[in-house]
């Protein structure tokens, strides 16, 4: 069951078509995996389109101006509805018959020897190439200004990633499998945002497919692992 969500400021500016390629993917991802965040979407959806279409109309006071205006409104959608029949019947008279292709984008990837699903937000990246440092496996999505990243991250299962933090903020939503950390256990869909202040390390018993947004290489925190904080940019 997802416990975790986006907050409706998020979902808001996600359907206004306002935020960045690396965010708007997970949010999309999210969305398509979690139907109480498809039901907000629905009445924000609506609530936008209501808006767009609610103009003020500025006229002169009196029953004949406003009929007037009726009248000219009438008669411009009247002329715009023959016009956009006939462009959509020469359309089709044009069209072909049959399909003679029809593109398909890849539905999953492989990596470490499994194959996952994926959402449909992430099928337009068809070539995916996979790195990795020990039982974590990266590859890199988006790259954004102010140093953004977005990249699908796997980790092996019985595996972990040490102590860390991040210098700015990190957004992981979890594609497959399970993962858990010091504030519990995340399953499919969770959409999981930190501050950098926020310190955790990821463990996962079967393995776990993420797609992570991070605006600043991993910091590692306790102990020898500190001797990896040269290789945070790897993870990043």
């Amino acid at each position: 069951m997802i416990k975790h969500h986006p907050s409706n400021e998020i979902l808001l500016l996600h359907t206004k078509g306002e935020l960045p390629l690396s965010l708007s993917l997970a949010v999309s991802a999210h969305i398509e995996l979690c139907p109480e965040c498809q039901k907000i979407q629905q009445a924000l959806t609506e609530q936008e389109s209501d808006a767009a279409w609610t103009v003020p109309c500025k006229h002169s006071s009196g029953s004949n101006s406003v009929d007037a205006a009726v009248e000219t409104l009438t008669a411009d959608s009247s002329s715009f509805n023959e016009d956009l029949s006939d462009m959509l019947s020469s359309i089709m008279e044009q069209a072909p018959e049959e399909v003679l292709f029809e593109a398909t984008a890849p539905t999953s990837t492989k990596v470490a020897g499994k194959n996952y699903n994926l959402p449909r937000a992430f099928r337009q990246f068809d070539q995916l190439k996979w790195s990795g440092i020990g039982a974590v496996s990266r590859a890199r999505i988006v790259s954004e200004a102010d140093d953004v990243r977005g990249s699908l991250l796997h980790i092996d299962q019985d595996a972990s990633i040490p102590q860390h933090s991040h210098k700015g903020y990190e957004l992981t939503l979890l594609l497959d499998g399970t993962f858990e950390d010091e504030n519990g256990k995340y399953e499919r869909g969770d959409f999981i945002w930190l501050e950098g202040d926020h310190q955790h390390s990821p463990y996962t018993k079967e393995g776990c497919l993420c797609y992570a947004v991070q605006n600043a290489p991993l910091h590692f925190v306790s102990g020898v692992s500190k001797v990896l904080n040269p290789l945070g940019k790897m993870l990043y």
